[in-house]
């Protein structure tokens, strides 16, 4: 698997990728019927922040995520991230990549720490990935994120330092 900067040709499959996970509803705080043009505009990251993909075999794109400064000035020393992954490419490695590639990425980047805004307290795949690699969960909104199944479940703030 490579991990490279996203490029605009990349986005035939990106998208698909990011259709179904916001469809699915059950993870990211998007609209599920979000359009194809609103994904592009939310996804695609302009400096300082960074969009990049997981390739697989036979040039195949995986997973994506998006990094940059969580918030601007006077918070843009804490950076974020976001990832997702096709259903094909999960349990192979291609989120922990991802999420490695983004929090070296941050430190390259002279970023203080990395912090994610909204994790669903019911995406425990993604819960145990970030603790494995040193995140914490430093705090928890009840009931703040509406899952199509498990009704409102909390959202976690997750936090490493560097």
């Amino acid at each position: 698997m490579e991990i490279r900067e996203y490029a605009p040709a990349d986005w035939p499959q990106v998208w698909p990728i990011i259709e179904e996970v916001v469809r699915a509803g059950d993870t990211f705080m998007y609209d599920p019927a979000m359009t194809q043009e609103q994904a592009r505009g939310s996804w695609i990251e302009s400096p300082p922040g960074l969009t990049i993909v997981a390739v697989g075999d036979g040039g195949t794109v995986t997973g994506t995520a998006k990094m940059g400064p969580n918030y601007p000035p006077p918070g843009a020393h804490v950076s974020s991230a976001s990832f997702m992954v096709a259903a094909s490419g999960r349990g192979q490695g291609t989120g922990r990549a991802l999420v490695e590639y983004a929090v070296d990425w941050a430190k390259r980047h002279d970023y203080a720490g990395m912090q994610f805004n909204a994790v669903a307290a019911s995406n425990e795949h993604a819960v145990r990935l970030y603790q494995r690699l040193g995140f914490q969960v430093i705090g928890t909104v009840p009931g703040a994120f509406a899952h199509p199944r498990l009704g409102r479940v909390g959202l976690h703030i997750m936090y490493l330092g560097f």
